[in-house]
């Protein structure tokens, strides 16, 4: 899962200072985040009821540096019972294909056979975080106070502002500074999110991340609620990003025992019409493990929605 807007600029490595004689040992093989995507076909099928799509994707990183992506669907079904009625008035299908732009587009009830690769193109014993690679031993250097770590992301995200300013003015001479501070606060609560998954960061960093991410300017905090997946958790909302004519909602639950993300939820609209596809809820299972790198198992049926 990833952000689709500005959060993956965020750079929150800038002057990380030299890391402690012994970094915080890992608590298993591999820092593993899985998300479950649920999310609206884009375009009705059939006899033009609209489906929901699953998926499920896998990153595992060592201490080392070393990393694997898996991938696969789950399978898609009617979304309302008005379109499990329409999907059985069509004759039950269990596989749909359409073109649209010149490409093939093809659906299933079934889950697919999914892959898992190693991960090509990484500096030796390196992470990314925005536009760094930094060791397991930064990661652990990172600050464990919420104002200081809010103070490291302030710093380094004005710095992308300044380059990302300057950029733009070559295609677009009107470009200003402005255009991007209306939108820090955003971006700060974004690059907290992060850290409460992306990369394996001890817990008390997590910990400061989630309390600096309750006290951002425009944070809401929505109580106490259960995710999807039935775990209980603490919900928030970002500010609101509007960006010419699209507006990005984004919700979170955070587990406060562990400090890792539970789930997200995402509603992207453009001139109030929300884009399917782009909009949906992942869920999130983050955290060490001793399991090897395999493909995500199917789960249960992805058949029709139940009536």
């Amino acid at each position: 899962m990833r952000y689709p807007v500005a959060a993956a600029a965020v750079l929150i490595t800038a002057g990380i200072v030299a890391a402690p004689a012994q970094a915080a040992p890992a608590e298993g093989a591999y820092w593993r985040v899985e998300v479950v995507r649920t999310a609206d076909h884009p375009r009705p099928v059939g006899s033009g009821y609209t489906l929901t799509e699953r998926s499920a994707s896998v990153d595992w990183q060592t201490p080392e540096g070393k990393a694997w992506s898996a991938y696969r669907e789950l399978g898609a079904r009617p979304k309302t019972a008005k379109d499990e009625a329409a999907w059985k008035a069509d004759g039950s299908p269990t596989s749909w294909t359409y073109r649209t732009e010149g490409m093939k587009i093809s659906l299933s009830t079934e889950p697919g056979k999914g892959r898992v690769v190693p991960v090509k193109g990484r500096p030796a014993g390196k992470f990314r975080m925005g536009e760094k690679w930094v060791t397991y031993a930064q990661l652990q250097a990172l600050p464990a106070e919420p104002e200081a770590l809010r103070a490291r992301v302030v710093a380094d995200l004005r710095a992308w502002i300044d380059e990302a300013a300057e950029e733009a003015k070559l295609t677009d001479p009107k470009a200003k500074k402005e255009d991007w501070l209306v939108n820090l606060d955003r971006y700060v609560a974004e690059a907290m999110t992060r850290l409460l998954y992306e990369n394996p960061v001890p817990f008390k960093v997590r910990s400061a991340a989630y309390r600096a991410l309750q006290t951002t300017k425009g944070v809401s905090d929505l109580g106490q609620v259960k995710d999807p997946l039935g775990r209980s958790g603490q919900k928030v909302a970002l500010p609101v990003l509007n960006q010419k004519s699209s507006v990005l909602k984004e919700q979170f639950i955070v587990d406060t025992k562990t400090m890792t993300l539970l789930a997200h939820y995402t509603d992207l609209q453009d001139r109030g019409k929300q884009l399917g596809g782009k909009s949906g809820v992942e869920t999130y299972k983050v955290g060490w493990t001793d399991d090897k790198p395999a493909v995500p198992a199917a789960g249960p049926a992805a058949g029709p929605a139940a009536g």
